[in-house]
């Protein structure tokens, strides 16, 4: 920790020693605790630390995370700059002064190097999204002759149901399934909890999976209550998921980049153009800001048009 003993006009200055690999454990430890961040967010956060350590061990820099100044993390991004889009770098140097942030909270250093640099400006990309034509035709692609159809069938359906992240569906219990009053409770960034409607489409879908799958595989201990399982019976990972989509993707000549948060978005943008209101489809997608909702407006502008036709005074 940084101490300062103040005695009349005299200050001393106790500045402990930390060199970067323990700077990265203790931050880590910091945002998984303190924070309550997912390890695939801790890991992007922990590479945008060790892009930099790689930066100084390439170029024979010699400095600690207390030590080191401005001006090297200028070189550092300089040199990112040549190799990466102006995003890469915007999350590179947002990645940088969180971790700096961590040290001057936890009174290692009294500023923060990366004050005085600024980011690249990005516009808002707008998430990728399908037609629900498209959505009916990787659904309907899933082959239930095999017997992980049902399971892979389930998955999607319940995806576009309840616009879920992939973290979100491969964690999902089946003691967090209240089918009769019609939601699931969902466990998000932050361990925050929320319950989402599912539709009884997706209901049919995963009691479908439940009996004619589920129960015929041996599952391993402590993955009983995890709801979607692979073949060796315990959960899915991510890679597996994104596998699934590709897979279909390609089954029916789909010329579009797709992943499971390209369902999410699209159950969102769908929402939307139907007439749902931004501040429930928000709470379905557990984002903490409307502000992050508010890009699926800018997807369909036909969607404020209808608004002001609907509801300004001098409509008719």
């Amino acid at each position: 920790m940084f101490y300062k003993i103040f005695e009349s006009d005299i200050v001393f200055d106790y500045l402990p020693k930390m060199n970067w690999n323990q700077a990265i454990q203790d931050y880590s430890h910091y945002l998984n605790i303190e924070r309550g961040l997912s390890s695939n967010t801790i890991d992007s956060y922990v590479l945008d630390v060790n892009k930099l350590i790689l930066f100084l061990e390439n170029n024979s820099i010699s400095c600690s995370p207390i030590t080191i100044k401005n001006d090297v993390i200028q070189q550092f991004i300089y040199e990112v700059a040549k190799k990466s889009t102006a995003r890469s770098q915007a999350r590179i140097i947002s990645g940088l002064k969180s971790f700096f942030n961590y040290l001057i909270f936890e009174k290692y250093r009294e500023s923060n190097p990366t004050d005085l640099i600024e980011a690249p400006k990005i516009g808002r990309k707008l998430p990728d999204t399908l037609s629900e034509s498209e959505i009916n035709q990787l659904i309907t692609a899933v082959d239930l002759s095999k017997p992980e159809g049902e399971r892979n069938k389930a998955i999607l359906e319940t995806l576009y149901s309840c616009g879920l992240r992939v973290s979100e569906i491969i964690t999902l219990k089946i003691s967090d399934l209240f089918f009769d009053e019609g939601f699931i409770k969902v466990v998000g960034k932050g361990s925050k909890e929320r319950f989402v409607p599912i539709h009884f489409r997706a209901q049919k879908y995963i009691e479908s999976y439940m009996n004619h799958y589920r129960n015929h595989i041996s599952i391993v201990k402590d993955y009983e209550d995890i709801l979607f399982l692979n073949r060796r019976g315990k959960s899915l990972t991510r890679q597996m998921v994104f596998v699934i989509m590709k897979n279909l993707a390609i089954k029916i000549n789909l010329d579009k980049k797709i992943s499971p948060h390209t369902f999410r978005h699209s159950f969102a943008t769908h929402l939307l153009k139907n007439g749902a209101d931004l501040r429930s489809i928000q709470q379905m997608l557990g984002h903490e800001s409307i502000t992050t909702t508010e890009v699926y407006v800018h997807l369909d502008t036909s969607y404020l048009k209808k608004v002001v036709e609907k509801y300004h005074p001098r409509k008719s």
